[in-house]
């Protein structure tokens, strides 16, 4: 490899001719500071999830969003895990899977959400979402949830 190709950035795209973006996220590290605040408080992860979140995840999954709930569980550090089916067109672009998943996220989202991606090995896109109310959002005490949305495409 010459010293130029490794001098030029990786493309972050097909095709990027730039190698680089048009600015920077610094104007939102106040919320992500924030996020990482409330998210180290012992007990800011509240209670119940099945019986705070499931009801709105059922209803959206069984009618808005090509997914079904074929799991729950609560594990022990608090995070509602849901393994859910695809059932929309078969073969589905990564996007619309993504697509689903962030509908059904948004019906338990509260004021501030970090949603992470990945896929195993196995075509299964795992979604880890903490979402909660930061200080001077609500009249209530802050709080928020952790969740966990895997969903297995079969063909």
């Amino acid at each position: 490899m010459s010293g130029s190709d490794e001098s030029r950035p990786r493309p972050r795209w097909d095709p990027d001719d730039r190698g680089v973006g048009v600015g920077d996220a610094r104007a939102h590290l106040v919320t992500l500071d924030a996020m990482r605040d409330v998210a180290e408080r012992d007990g800011w992860v509240a209670e119940s999830p099945e019986a705070h979140l499931l009801p709105r995840l059922s209803e959206h999954a069984a009618g808005s969003v090509p997914l079904r709930i074929e799991t729950t569980t609560t594990e022990p550090e608090g995070t509602f895990a849901v393994d859910l089916r695809w059932v929309g067109a078969p073969d589905p672009e990564s996007w619309q899977v993504r697509a689903a998943a962030v509908a059904l996220i948004g019906v338990i989202a509260e004021t501030s959400s970090l949603v992470h991606e990945r896929r195993d090995q196995d075509g299964v896109a795992t979604f880890d979402v903490l979402t909660g109310l930061l200080p001077g959002d609500t009249a209530f005490a802050t709080h928020g949830h952790t969740l966990r949305l895997r969903v297995r495409v079969d063909g």
